[in-house]
């Protein structure tokens, strides 16, 4: 089992994050967002905005692509998870991710910690692995859009999983304590159990 890697997570500015959200931004409308659309969007000097763009490129949170009309940047699943960690952090849910715990078609699963030391579980989305890309058909997350990314599909897996986990916990169904959720990540609390 591996780790989630966050060593640039700490080194990163805050010019960083307004490049890596407004990549994400510009991918609600855009399979590949241009440079300049970017800079627009993030407020940011074009120069400046490519000098970020290269280095995001260069940690591979960002991909450059080459596309039959035009060149643009795609975020990468690093890159989200940079972009969901930070705010679940910046919350003051998350203080710390520690090693991989499970790993399944859908998703993989880390503990964390918060700022008291309470031990926590972090799951992390990641539809449209290999072994599971039949999704678009047997799931409904989608509702009939005809073109969705995986980044976003499996961020309505994770709102979808928090809204019922957290009704389930509510009816007093013994499931894990739901605790916050961003993008693709949901934190939950850590049940001691045995595998099986």
């Amino acid at each position: 089992m591996g780790k989630l890697n966050l060593t640039m997570l700490r080194y990163m500015t805050t010019e960083d994050f307004r490049v890596l959200t407004s990549v994400e931004m510009g991918m609600k409308n855009h399979e590949l967002v241009p440079g300049p659309l970017v800079a627009s969007i993030a407020n940011l000097k074009h120069g400046g905005c490519h000098k970020h763009l290269r280095e995001l490129c260069k940690q591979k949170l960002l991909s450059y692509e080459r596309g039959k009309r035009y060149d643009g940047y795609r975020l990468t699943n690093t890159g989200y998870d940079y972009l969901a960690l930070k705010t679940l952090c910046s919350q003051g849910l998350v203080y710390s991710v520690g090693n991989q715990i499970g790993v399944g078609k859908e998703s993989d699963v880390y503990i964390a910690a918060n700022e008291v030391g309470r031990d926590l579980v972090l799951k992390i989305s990641r539809l449209g692995r290999v072994s599971f890309r039949k999704l678009k058909e047997k799931r409904d997350y989608h509702k009939h859009r005809n073109k969705a990314s995986w980044l976003y599909l499996s961020r309505l897996a994770a709102v979808k999983e928090f809204a019922f986990m957290k009704a389930l916990h509510e009816r007093g169904f013994p499931v894990p304590e739901p605790v916050g959720f961003n993008r693709h990540c949901i934190l939950m609390e850590l049940v001691d159990g045995h595998p099986l």
